[in-house]
């Protein structure tokens, strides 16, 4: 018995969907890894100057932090591509959950920034 290449087809696409997801949490990791090694203070909004940081080696741990703990949120709320199908109304929640996500990096950030703000 031959094997269904339609289902084949959509199981790749499911693959190839979390792959695409997992490159973002990827580049977030890579962000959290190299704010440690900063002599600076680095930035988290783009096109926007860091602020002045009394403390910067405390200050770029916390916003590494803060980078890796969003990407580990990122692939577990991206596990669901790998069994769901395409179009599948259950990716609203996984849209709400990116969404909640961000705004809570943006608060955390800022509670951040005016802990260690001079």
């Amino acid at each position: 018995m031959a094997p269904d290449n339609s289902r084949i087809l959509k199981e790749v696409n499911m693959i190839i969907g979390f792959i695409g997801w997992s490159i973002v949490a990827a580049v977030f990791f890579g962000i959290g890894i190299s704010c440690p090694k900063s002599t600076e203070a680095v930035g988290f909004f783009t096109f926007v100057k860091p602020p002045e940081i009394e403390d910067t080696a405390r200050y770029n741990k916390a916003v590494s932090i803060l980078w890796l703990t969003a990407a580990a949120v990122l692939e577990i709320i991206g596990i669901p591509v790998l069994f769901l199908e395409q179009n599948s109304p259950f990716f609203i929640f996984m849209i709400f959950g990116v969404m909640i996500l961000l705004i809570g990096m943006m608060i955390a950030y800022l509670k951040i920034e005016a802990k260690y703000r001079k």
